[in-house]
């Protein structure tokens, strides 16, 4: 390699050193029967770039950085591309990334990255999974430092806006369920949580932190640790799988349970779920939580509290829901899914359908059952939010007052009391109702609870 142009600034390998490197060795494996590279995927987040190669067969690699321009070679040892693999078919031109271009080289076959600034790589490989084979993966970390955030406004004391964490589920390697058509459960989602998060952030009282706002993928654990790092008073993670039979239809609301999931498709759902590391691609990934005795410490101390308020907003989103779409269960079901496993943010899963059944699939894969399911998760989230409101939000100084409530097509007199934890003696007095008509688009007050 000529170094006379550029700057070697890291080199790595999987399996050798470049000082351990010899040229009979290069020998030895040119004669090999070779290893093939047949895909290559890009995935951008907020602070990395990951690139995904597809090989065959388990890959030795060797790896570093060169400066002026920068860019990382990859050399794959024993490796040769797949006749349809072609380096120019991956969309570069990304901010980390700019292109990738490959040729072979002595029985290898080297990959260039050519980059828009300097980056921190981090290589692993990771095995085979469904749907996939052998993977190596880089993650690059930009070391451009990132401006703070403008910090907001203070709020006056007991005037904080309510925060909600959407979670839009799977992502990045991991698409989740697979629908009739190439539907993809990971950009079906995301498409609803933004749509959720547009309708709150608009909404005043309320703040949304979105767990992931593009296609890439956060560990179950790191899900977890935004939405806390953030002081979610709620976590709502949106999903649309699939189960073993394509009859299974309907929408389901889900919460932590430790005991034992309460139904067959719980638990499968969950098991499901909670491969998603090992698809999404964490690498040195378990899915046994390491610190059994520290969390059962912690779910001991909170789990109660925060399991009853996340069945309390289960049952309003389920109850919204309920409206628009078919639901499987008319209760909130209760299942181990990892990614609610948040000792103190009241959380819940939310299975907007089953891309298993075609006729839901194709709903779910339009604009408009998007919207309509989007719109009925924001309604029970403010139901919840609204008639218990968290200590020092804006939220709870309003309700010590009156509200307003518009009719909506489904609700009743006693529905509405309920809601809002009041009595429809209290709405018709509040109102000078003779009776328990109403009509849609009526507004009507709610007096204080």
């Amino acid at each position: 390699m000529n170094m006379r142009t550029s700057t070697r600034t890291h080199i790595r390998s999987g399996v050798l050193t470049a000082l351990c490197l010899l040229p009979g060795m290069l020998l030895i494996s040119s004669g090999v029967s070779a290893n093939q590279l047949v895909g290559v995927r890009m995935h951008e987040g907020p602070d990395h770039t990951r690139v995904v190669l597809d090989t065959t067969d388990s890959v030795k690699y060797e790896f570093f950085v060169l400066e002026s321009p920068y860019r990382i070679v990859i050399d794959l040892k024993g490796t040769r591309p797949a006749d349809t693999f072609s380096p120019g078919l991956v969309a570069a031109g990304r901010d980390r990334v700019r292109d990738l271009r490959g040729a072979v080289r002595e029985g290898d076959y080297r990959l260039v990255l050519d980059l828009g600034a300097k980056v921190e790589p981090k290589a692993f490989t990771l095995a085979p999974v469904a749907p996939y084979g052998h993977r190596l993966v880089f993650d690059l970390y930009s070391e451009i430092k990132t401006k703070e955030p403008v910090a907001l406004a203070t709020q006056p004391e007991g005037e904080r806006d309510v925060i909600i964490a959407i979670d839009a589920g799977h992502g990045g390697e991991d698409p989740g369920a697979v629908g009739v058509g190439n539907l993809l459960e990971k950009n079906i989602v995301l498409a609803i949580a933004k749509n959720i998060a547009e309708r709150l952030n608009e909404t005043e009282g309320y703040r949304v932190k979105m767990i992931r706002t593009g296609d890439y993928y956060v560990s179950l654990r790191g899900r977890i640790n935004i939405a806390r790092k953030a002081r979610a008073d709620l976590f709502v993670s949106i999903h649309a799988d699939a189960f073993r039979t394509p009859a299974v239809t309907g929408a389901s609301v889900y919460t932590i349970s430790e005991r034992g999931a309460s139904s067959e498709a719980a638990r499968w759902l969950a098991e499901s779920e909670n491969r998603s590391d090992l698809i999404g691609g964490v690498g040195d990934v378990s899915l046994d939580d390491k610190d059994d005795m520290l969390a059962h410490v912690l779910l001991d101390l909170s789990m109660d509290a925060s399991r009853s308020t996340s069945i309390a907003a289960g049952e309003s989103i389920l109850y919204r829901m309920g409206k628009v779409v078919k639901i499987r269960k008319r209760q909130v079901e209760q299942a181990g899914f990892v990614v609610l496993k948040s000792p103190d943010v009241p959380s819940v899963l939310v299975e907007t359908g089953y891309l298993s059944n075609p006729i839901e699939a194709e709903r779910l894969g339009t604009a408009s059952h998007q919207d309509k399911v989007a719109r009925a998760i924001y309604r029970g989230i403010r139901d919840h939010m609204e008639s218990t409101p968290p200590a020092g939000t804006l939220l709870a100084r309003q309700s010590k007052g009156s509200r307003t409530h518009t009719i909506e097509r489904g609700d009743t007199l006693t529905a509405i009391a309920e809601r809002y934890s009041t009595t429809s003696d209290r709405i018709r007095r509040a109102n000078s109702l003779t009776g328990d008509t109403i009509r849609i688009g009526q507004k009507i007050v709610i007096p204080a609870s």
